[in-house]
């Protein structure tokens, strides 16, 4: 009986302690000002510690079942707890989730006028991460990127042939594979395409297309390169574990 009471007390208070994380002012401020009543009453992004809203004027979609906190902003699901609170958002395109995902601390999200950003069911980019569109990025199902990582489709700047005077492409579409495990300090640039089951080690920069590569592979270096073929993270294994501890 005192065992039973004391798990009860236990559950209770770590209840209430991932309550008191959330943010409820820009929790129910961004859903009930972003989708229909019906949507918005079931709170399916939940924002934790301190975000700004530079912008949230473009269009944010949900695909699929619509769950309670299925999209987290600020999410505290990594080893460090402690966060600088400068998470901030800035959508003026389209921002589209395809099922549930996970923002870690401190992120920084913009999508551009004109720009589309596709979030596949389950993918997340984990503290100080970085995800900029200015014109195409689509992270499929389990895309999942450690922290610090960027994820980029522009140079911002314009760039020339001081030869033959031709202005280069300043921006070209991102398309990420299904399960797809960037480590910590990952660039992302533009350009970049990945195959499914593709893993990126830390540190690296990616800038071409790397699918005829072919799928289980590992890449990684200044710029990528295979590192590795017939290899994959234990997707299987891992993926209970996954939808437990991130499912709210």
């Amino acid at each position: 009986m005192i065992q039973n009471s004391y798990r009860k007390c236990r559950s209770f208070y770590h209840k209430l302690k991932f309550y008191y994380s959330v943010n409820w002012t820009k929790t129910l401020y961004f859903n009930f000002k972003k989708f229909p009543f019906q949507i918005a009453k079931k709170l399916p992004v939940f924002f934790y510690g301190r975000v700004k809203f530079t912008s949230i004027a473009g269009e944010i979609k949900i695909d699929g079942n619509i769950k309670k906190g299925m999209i987290g902003f600020g999410q505290p699901y990594e080893l460090n707890k402690a966060q600088k609170g400068i998470s901030e958002i800035f959508i003026l395109g389209k921002l589209t989730f395809k099922g549930k995902f996970q923002f870690g601390k401190d992120c920084f999200v913009f999508v551009g006028e004109n720009a589309n950003c596709e979030l596949g069911n389950m993918a997340s980019i984990a503290s100080s991460g970085k995800i900029i569109c200015t014109e195409k990025i689509v992270l499929g199902d389990y895309a999942r990127f450690g922290s610090e990582a960027q994820i980029i489709d522009t140079n911002f700047h314009d760039l020339i042939d001081t030869e033959t005077g031709e202005k280069l492409e300043k921006s070209a579409p991102i398309f990420i594979g299904n399960y797809n495990f960037a480590s910590n300090r990952v660039s992302v640039l533009k350009g970049t395409q990945t195959s499914d089951f593709c893993t990126i080690a830390s540190n690296s920069l990616c800038t071409k297309n790397y699918t005829s590569l072919g799928k289980n592979i590992l890449i990684g270096g200044i710029p990528a390169k295979l590192i590795r073929s017939n290899i994959s993270r234990d997707w299987q294994g891992e993926k209970q574990q996954l939808d437990d501890f991130l499912t709210i």
